[in-house]
């Protein structure tokens, strides 16, 4: 089996598509995989770690960038489909998957041109223009949520759920405090950085019970850091966390975006929740995704324009004075999950290529 993986620029795209590249690797362990992305988005800094080849392709979003932007992208297209034929007719791949981002558009116009068989998964319950518009061509769709069918009218719809990077958590030794996983997306979130620092000033009175586990990204982590110099917490604070396995492992409550990779991956392993859904996002589709979960009492919700450290402090001491109800909640979560989306989407990817 030789199989394409188109698309990244995120760990929300990126991720579903390692587990599902891990799962074809574990049903064969001859299969071929083949990532096609772009030298901007963090799949040129992590694939290289994680064992897999990657292609790229010039290419650029055209959404919320103006006329110039627009114009600018658009000018693109031809190299970058010309470059996907390219790399079709030297790999000659049995499947073609589209992640999402700015490298699976092209990839898979390029796919379908050359009779290719093409699928895409749709990780986030509102998909966006793109995949609405692909879904027309393609032999599958994968989606994270029933409720999104409907934005698929005439396609083969699949509802897989939305894969994860690891079968299980790692086993680790689990603190006797109460630990605090913070994180805003691979790239951080300031709004919750800050936000979150000013709320353990806050919780000063419960430092010696608990210990954080701090994913700043890049840009804050100086700040931040510093900023945890004056705070009297067990802390570790990093730009970016590669085992993550572990820290959600140790995790007793997380405060995090809602991207749809982070909503799998908490109810997959049934974590507990405060969800900060990045009002920015396209389609708003981090809100809907924190909003189902906070439905089924799997996940609290505070919208990015309502945060403050006060009301972060207040929701932090509220779970960590009720384990009951954070238990709750951790069951709701896990009665959410989809451990075995990877393995459906191989199934289905290995039925397409037998035609």
């Amino acid at each position: 089996m030789r199989v394409i993986l188109a698309g990244g620029g995120t760990g929300g795209h990126l991720f579903p598509g390692l587990a599902v590249a891990r799962e074809f690797q574990r049903r064969d362990a001859m299969t071929e995989i083949l990532f096609v992305g772009t030298e901007q988005g963090i799949e040129f800094r992590l694939l290289p770690k994680e064992g897999f080849k990657l292609e790229t392709l010039t290419v650029k979003g055209m959404k919320g960038r103006g006329l110039r932007g627009l114009i600018d992208a658009l000018t693109g297209v031809p190299a970058s489909l010309l470059r996907s034929l390219r790399i079709i007719r030297q790999f000659r791949p049995d499947c073609i998957i589209g992640l999402g981002g700015y490298a699976s558009g092209p990839m898979l116009l390029a796919g379908k041109l050359k009779g290719m068989r093409c699928a895409i998964m749709e990780q986030n319950l509102r998909p966006g223009f793109t995949n609405k518009l692909l879904a027309r061509w393609v032999d599958r769709v994968f989606t994270a949520y029933s409720e999104s069918t409907g934005y698929f009218p005439g396609a083969r719809v699949v509802e897989t759920g939305n894969p994860v990077r690891w079968q299980k958590l790692s086993q680790v030794q689990k603190s006797a405090k109460f630990s605090l996983l913070v994180f805003g997306g691979s790239a951080g979130a300031r709004r919750i950085n800050f936000a979150f620092v000013d709320a353990l000033k806050r919780l000063v009175d419960l430092a010696g019970a608990m210990r954080v586990t701090h994913q700043t990204g890049q840009a804050d982590y100086a700040a931040i850091k510093d900023a945890y110099v004056a705070l009297p917490f067990e802390a570790e604070v990093t730009p970016f966390i590669d085992k993550m396995d572990e820290v959600y492992a140790q995790a007793d409550l997380i405060v995090c975006r809602a991207g749809a990779t982070t909503v799998a991956e908490l109810t997959a392993f049934g974590k507990a929740a405060v969800l900060v859904p990045y009002p920015h996002a396209i389609y708003d589709h981090q809100r809907g995704n924190a909003q189902a979960l906070q439905d089924h009492g799997a996940a609290d919700m505070i919208l990015d324009r309502e945060l403050t450290g006060e009301i972060l402090a207040a929701r932090m001491r509220a779970y960590f004075s009720d384990r009951e109800r954070l238990a709750r909640m951790a069951s709701a979560a896990r009665a959410l999950g989809r451990p075995e989306a990877a393995a459906r989407i191989v199934d289905e990817c290995y039925a397409l290529a037998r035609g």
